[in-house]
Formats: structure tokens, C-alpha cells, sequence
């Protein structure tokens, strides 16, 4: 009984630590492998190039991510959820950045809640919804260049300014 006890309380003092790896996504190797730099800023027309529409998804952005688009300051960003890291970083009415293929791809304003680069569209809705954290409800909607279909994401946003 007691060597039952023993290893119970070495698994759990093992598994204490798996809440702190603040990689994003699922890495597990980041502690041996962190990101060295920010992904590279691309237009939609050769970031996409090659690239079934099938395989295009929003992707989270890293803090060096964030920090080569120039940061969020003034700005809003959009979460999957509450506490993740953004997958569109915009301005209302002006420049936004979103991650598409391992690309930074900055979009052009084409309206109030529209942006563009190339035939890349996404469009944005607020909702009429908060989360548990008090951030309000939105509706991202991302159309690839050639797609059949639009993709639609929801979120959350929280602006600064």
C-alpha cells in the first residue's frame, strides 16, 4: 500500500507542471524548441499561392507575431476564446492582420467591418453576446481567394482605445 501511494504522488508531483508550457497551440517541445521569430508579412496573393482554400484556417498569432505587425496597442483583437492568443488583429475602418499559412497577411479596409488583400476577404459582425470575462461576442468570416464557401469564426474582441 504504501509503494502505491509513493507513485501516486510521484505521477502527480510529474503532471503538476503541464499547465506551464505558454507555447501556443499544442507544443509540447517548446521548451527545446521555441519560435525564433515572427512568421514573415505577406500579401494574400503569394502567401496563398498554391494553397487549397480546403487548408486555409485562421491561425493564433505569437507575441512575436504581434510585436512585427506593431503591436495592439489602439487597436482590436480577436480570440477564439477568452484567454487565447489573437487570430486577427484589426482597426475598424483601417489596416488589419490576420494568420493564414504560417503568413502574417495584412488586410486593407474595405468598409467599416470589411478587409481585403487580393481576393482575401474577412468581414467581421459584433454579436450581441459577452463572454464569462465581459468580452464581447464577434463573428469573424474569412473568404480564401477561389472558395466555393466563406469560413465563419466565433470569438471574441476586445479593443484598446
Amino acid at each position: 500500500m504504501k509503494r502505491l501511494v509513493t507513485v501516486a504522488a510521484l505521477s502527480a508531483l510529474a503532471l503538476a507542471g503541464c499547465n506551464r508550457n505558454t507555447a501556443i497551440g499544442n507544443d509540447r517541445e517548446a521548451g527545446r524548441d521555441p519560435p525564433a521569430q515572427a512568421a514573415p508579412i505577406r500579401p494574400a496573393g503569394s502567401a496563398l499561392r498554391n494553397v487549397s482554400t480546403a487548408l486555409i484556417k485562421p491561425e493564433t498569432m505569437s507575441d512575436a507575431d504581434v510585436a512585427a505587425i506593431g503591436g495592439t496597442e489602439g487597436r482590436c483583437v480577436f480570440t477564439l476564446t477568452e484567454v487565447s492568443f489573437p487570430a486577427f488583429v484589426y482597426t475598424p475602418g483601417e489596416q488589419g492582420f490576420i494568420k493564414l499559412n504560417g503568413t502574417l497577411i495584412p488586410l486593407d479596409p474595405a468598409g467599416a467591418d470589411r478587409f481585403e488583400s487580393g481576393q482575401l476577404i474577412v468581414t467581421t459582425r459584433l454579436l450581441d453576446t459577452r463572454g464569462n470575462a465581459g468580452l464581447r461576442g464577434l463573428e469573424m468570416i474569412v473568404v480564401p481567394p477561389g472558395a466555393g464557401d466563406e469560413l465563419g469564426y466565433r470569438g471574441y474582441t476586445s479593443c484598446d482605445g
